[in-house]
């Protein structure tokens, strides 16, 4: 590559960043009042918020995936894998499938990306069942993952403790509501409770 094509790839990725932080900027300019007073102007704004939350959290786990070279849903399998082992409920391929929403075939191909990457281990931990794969980060990843997370975690925890206790739990509260919410609505998805497919 000659030094045009040098000049050329190093304006592409400027503009590339450049209309990433106008999307950022957009984003936040959106985080002010977006609906009028009174309880459908509060719940409309609290949506809104979940929104870019949503976006936000997107965001994160996009650069992430680029920081560690890797294709997102392959990152996104990853820190599923990591969560599992952190809350002592360490995955199989099956339940990382359901997971990421990727056929059994999808998902053996992108495990066997991790872990010739070196973020993955498979081991068989059962003892009752030796068939029976584990899902493991590495030691280098679980490394990684850290450094990378570790700001963030700490901007939260330093956000969290603005608040009292009795709020905090009025917060996850409401979460744990959303969740199961959520949750009751896929499920009628899935029972098929969604208008005709507008490719049909």
């Amino acid at each position: 590559m000659d030094a045009t094509e040098h000049e050329r790839t190093d304006a592409a990725e400027h503009e590339q960043t450049d209309a990433a932080e106008q999307v950022r900027r957009a984003k936040l300019q959106q985080r002010g009042p977006t609906a009028p007073d009174g309880i459908q102007g509060q719940q409309d704004r609290l949506t809104e918020g979940l929104r870019l939350y949503g976006a936000d959290y997107q965001e994160v786990g996009r650069r992430f995936a680029d920081w560690l070279g890797l294709h997102t849903t392959d990152a996104h399998a990853l820190v599923q894998i990591l969560y599992g082992e952190e809350r002592g409920a360490p995955l199989s391929p099956a339940r990382l499938s359901e997971r990421i929403q990727l056929s059994s075939g999808a998902t053996t191909a992108l495990l066997n990306r991790l872990e010739k990457a070196g973020h993955v281990v498979r081991t068989r931990e059962s003892t009752t069942d030796r068939r029976i794969v584990t899902l493991r980060g590495s030691d280098r990843v679980q490394e990684l993952t850290d450094d990378f997370f570790r700001p963030l975690g700490e901007r939260i925890g330093a956000m969290l403790a603005r608040y009292p206790a009795e709020q905090l739990q009025q917060f996850e509260a409401f979460l744990n509501d959303l969740h199961v919410t959520m949750n009751e609505h896929l499920a009628a998805l899935d029972q098929g409770e969604t208008p005709e497919s507008p490719r049909s």
